[in-house]
């Protein structure tokens, strides 16, 4: 299932980066801050939205919405298509539902193997009081 983000949705801003880049970074504003509203975003199915809202992702606000920040490139073009791309990657991470856990319990083995390993470093401890170093 593909997702079509509608031009009207993003809203793009084109500030200056950061770093080095001679005289050229303080003159063009090369950097793009693109935002994208996931919670009004009428393109997005209920259940996209919900997985995408529920991320615990630093780029995205209290309000919804979705901040990429793109300056890896020197041209404003490039920045561009480089955050149109990490859009599309955080959607689709966000078709896929989440394999349900399924809990399980330790092995009979398992558990002995703990416990053993448990008494024996409690021995170690014990025979380290009883040695006399008078």
């Amino acid at each position: 299932m593909a997702i079509t983000i509608p031009e009207q949705e993003l809203v793009e801003r084109f500030v200056r980066s950061t770093g080095p880049g001679g005289q050229n970074v303080n003159k063009v504003a090369t950097a793009v801050e693109l935002r994208f509203d996931i919670a009004q975003s009428p393109s997005l199915p209920d259940a996209v939205r919900e997985r995408l809202l529920t991320k615990r992702d630093r780029r995205v606000t209290g309000e919804g919405v979705l901040v990429i920040s793109a300056q890896r490139f020197r041209t404003q073009d490039r920045n561009r298509q480089d955050a149109r791309e990490r859009l599309a990657a955080f959607v689709d991470s966000g078709l896929r539902a989440p394999k349900p856990r399924i809990a399980t319990k330790p092995s009979r083995a398992a558990k002995e193997r703990r416990i053993g390993a448990k008494k024996e470093r409690g021995a170690t401890k014990r025979n380290r009081s009883q040695t006399d170093w008078d």
